[in-house]
């Protein structure tokens, strides 16, 4: 029997590989639902391709834009609400793959709605990690890790206790100024900051690793994942990015997974859980490796990652303020309206004027982001 698969994000990195594994594996998979921001001729192929009940755009114009290229064959929903909505019918996986904290509010009405979650926007958990994980727990739904470095956790504890774990390791392969001072990072370009060494992902997520918030967001996602206590959690840069992170058990003995860097891996792991695609990824051949470099981050050069840890010993909402501010911020350097180190200034000011209220309903998260929205774009005019 197949698995019905709703995605959102569908036109992006993630969305698109999920769909081609979907494709790879008719007999394993059937896309129901689908949801996009403005790439409506993108999302008007895949609805040719894969013909879903539902799906669902940004706005009103672009679901009129969609309208007229797909016809009437396939209903056409909108706004957050519309995506709200798609991601509560019923279905066997909801595929959250919207980047930014706009993905909160649909990741969070498919668990509502008891559907198993494949999480890829992590922004959901950092913004609100402690209410989606209680409904996770009320409704009994799955909820599993898209991240390389998650999905890498999650397998390697799967089988050992709990309580016999020490420490997480998540790897970061250092993006594209792995080994510069701050110094050099003063008059760093986009175009630089775009040119990942390794991982092939959206622009966003491409800044986030060259100023190693990424690494910070996965550390707060980590820590409501796995429940685990910020100060076990640890970080170390690996540029070959083959081993996608570790976990450290009370006896001394460390369990890894290793693999090629190519996302089709830990999308599979999770559309597939718990069984595996045969075929999703190239096999890694250890014999053809070089040397595999392990190295502690410059803390100096790439602040970020302080302010994540920073965000979770403040609590409460402060996270969704850090999450908010650094979306401001790595907007604005796109646009070029401010330098590269200019992220982890305003994302500081930020967090440190923000006063972090207890995280007890989805209202004050939405607000929190708010606020710190707006003191950060009054940060980038200044």
């Amino acid at each position: 029997m197949s698995k019905r698969l709703t995605i959102l994000g569908s036109t992006g990195s993630i969305g698109t590989q999920a769909l081609g594994l979907a494709a790879e594996n008719p007999e394993r998979f059937e896309v129901v639902g689908l949801a996009a921001g403005s790439n409506v001729e993108l999302l008007a192929e895949q609805v040719a391709r894969f013909a879903p009940s539902a799906v669902a755009v940004r706005g009103e114009s672009e679901a009129e834009a969609l309208r007229a290229l797909i016809g009437d064959g396939t209903e056409v929903l909108c706004g957050t609400a519309g995506a709200c909505e798609l991601a509560s019918r019923s279905t066997d996986l909801v595929v959250s793959a919207m980047v930014g904290a706009v993905g909160l509010e649909p990741t969070l009405a498919a668990i509502e709605a008891g559907n198993d979650v494949a999480l890829a926007n992590k922004e959901a958990l950092v913004c609100a990690g402690e209410l989606v994980l209680q409904r996770v727990e009320q409704r009994g739904v799955r909820l599993l890790p898209i991240d390389s470095e998650h999905s890498a956790i999650l397998q390697s504890m799967l089988g050992h206790r709990r309580e016999d774990l020490r420490r997480i390791i998540l790897t970061a392969s250092g993006g594209p100024f792995r080994g510069m001072q701050r110094e050099g990072l003063e008059s760093v370009e986009p175009e630089q900051a775009l040119a990942h060494p390794t991982w092939k992902m959206g622009p966003k997520i491409s800044i986030d690793s060259a100023t190693m918030m990424n690494k910070g967001l996965e550390v707060i996602e980590a820590h409501w994942l796995f429940n685990v206590e910020p100060q076990r959690i640890e970080v170390l840069i690996h540029p070959q990015s083959i081993v996608h992170s570790l976990v450290e058990y009370v006896d001394g003995v460390c369990i890894a997974q290793l693999g090629l860097p190519d996302m089709r891996g830990p999308i599979s792991f999770a559309l597939s859980y718990p069984e595996r695609i045969q075929g999703a990824v190239a096999p890694l051949h250890l014999e053809q490796l070089a040397d595999l470099e392990f190295t502690a981050v410059d803390h100096r050069a790439f602040p970020c990652l302080g302010l994540a840890y920073r965000a979770l010993e403040l609590g409460g909402t402060a996270p969704a303020a850090l999450n908010a501010a650094n979306e401001q911020a790595v907007t604005a350097f796109l646009e070029r309206r401010i330098g590269f180190l200019d992220i982890p200034r305003i994302i500081g000011e930020v967090l440190e004027g923000h006063e972090p209220q207890q995280l007890d309903s989805i209202e004050r998260v939405l607000e929190a982001d708010r606020e710190a929205r707006h003191s950060a774009d009054g940060l980038i005019g200044r």
